[in-house]
């Protein structure tokens, strides 16, 4: 078996019911998401559309599917009819996407908006002021077939702790500050296997771990 069933069950442990564990499961073959599966784990995380199209009919449908990569406008359509969450959305031209292919498929989309918060170019997501104007503009037009559910994040790659726990800070923060404009907000996601920790410490709800419980990516 190629997951790591001891760690499985440890972060299990340690999560509890407070922190919804999403097991990232991308480039992995679906003998092993089944045998996570079949330890109870439910929230499977894929980054690349098209893997994730081509793993979700071979797979039991209680799967809860999260699309945690970066979401093209014209990829949308391919997982909207069975995707559980969006984690990336950094643009209002994505959301419509999204809401106009829900409409479709006559489904609501949850999402989480994705934040800037690391020091690192390669990071997508918006700033502080780009969140306020998305804000906005959803307020002035509603899109009836999405619903924002909260934050995402990533923390820079780095091996300041203190940085990475002031970069989660700054999120929670900002997750709190919304909560206050959007009372059904419920999800904080931060955290991956090198810092979820540090993640659910400062407020995290929401954990994406891959490598602790597949192993290494090739």
């Amino acid at each position: 078996m190629a997951i790591n069933l001891e760690n499985y069950k440890s972060i299990r442990a340690e999560l509890g019911d407070k922190v919804v564990l999403v097991a990232v499961s991308k480039t992995k073959p679906v003998e092993d998401i089944k045998a996570l599966y079949d330890q109870g784990q439910r929230d499977f995380g894929e980054n690349y559309v098209q893997e994730l199209a081509d793993k979700q009919p071979q797979l039991p449908v209680d799967i809860r599917w999260h699309y945690i990569g970066h979401l093209q406008s014209n990829k949308v359509k391919y997982i909207v009819g069975f995707v559980h969450l969006i984690h990336g959305v950094d643009s209002f031209k994505l959301l419509k996407e999204i809401n106009k292919q829900a409409q479709k498929q006559n489904r609501v989309i949850n999402c989480l908006l994705q934040v800037y918060i690391a020091q690192e170019e390669t990071k997508f997501g918006l700033d502080e002021t780009e969140l306020d104007v998305l804000l906005d503009e959803l307020n002035k037009n509603p899109l009836q077939n999405i619903t924002i559910n909260g934050l995402m994040g990533m923390a820079s790659f780095t091996d300041d702790l203190n940085k990475v726990r002031m970069e989660f800070r700054q999120l929670k923060r900002l997750y709190d500050m919304l909560k206050t404009k959007l009372p059904q907000i419920s999800i904080l996601s931060m955290g991956m296997s090198a810092d979820y920790k540090i993640a659910v410490e400062e407020g995290s709800t929401l954990v994406r771990i891959g490598s602790l419980l597949f192993g290494e990516r090739k």
